[in-house]
């Protein structure tokens, strides 16, 4: 499970620093960390995780979200112990439209429910609008995921609709709801409000 602590951690950057998480690089040391976290039943359900991957799969993976320019992939770790407890990622940045997917996990029942994922998501979003120049931000999230649900709704993101039977787990199908939140949406929420 994604919930060690990294030897390397307090060596390695934090690129955005929250009052109870931190988000910091992915790098090959990590591979073993990311791994584990992909056999988790409960994250593969959340996240529709269908295939596994080998170690080797894994370590190539990260090493090419080092190279790619069209997304950002971080480690969330805990401030007050350094302990890795998922991850958030910006994909498919899309320069010309100004839009982009952000999904996240928090890995192990006892890390979700504490706000530590909405924490993560508020700074990647800030990046995302404030540094990455994006005026769209949009995410799936499966019908069975009321949490993360409720949790991606109180943040400020709208429904947009609904992909009818998209994800086919466990011997049923379920439905993606798409929702998305505009640079302008986020700005009055939290950039404007923390003027004032």
């Amino acid at each position: 499970m994604m919930t060690q602590k990294s030897s390397s951690t307090t060596s390695v950057a934090r690129l955005l620093e929250g009052s109870r998480v931190y988000l910091r690089p992915i790098h090959v040391e990590d591979t073993e960390l990311y791994y584990n976290t992909l056999f988790d039943q409960d994250v593969r359900r959340m996240t529709g995780t269908q295939r596994s991957f080998t170690k080797d799969q894994i370590g190539r993976y990260i090493e090419s979200k080092g190279q790619d320019t069209s997304s950002l992939l971080l480690l969330i770790a805990l401030q007050e112990d350094d302990r890795i407890i998922g991850d958030i990622a910006l994909q498919d940045m899309d320069s010309l439209n100004r839009s982009a997917n952000i999904r996240i996990a928090i890995n192990e029942q006892e890390n979700q429910g504490k706000g530590y994922g909405t924490e993560a998501l508020v700074l990647m979003l800030d990046h995302g609008f404030g540094i990455c120049n994006l005026h769209r931000i949009e995410l799936n999230v499966y019908d069975f995921n009321e949490r993360a649900i409720r949790c991606y709704e109180k943040i400020g993101f709208q429904r947009e609709g609904a992909q009818r039977d998209a994800l086919f787990y466990n011997h049923q199908y379920h439905d993606s709801i798409l929702m998305s939140m505009l640079s302008s949406e986020y700005r009055v929420r939290y950039v404007e409000k923390a003027e004032n």
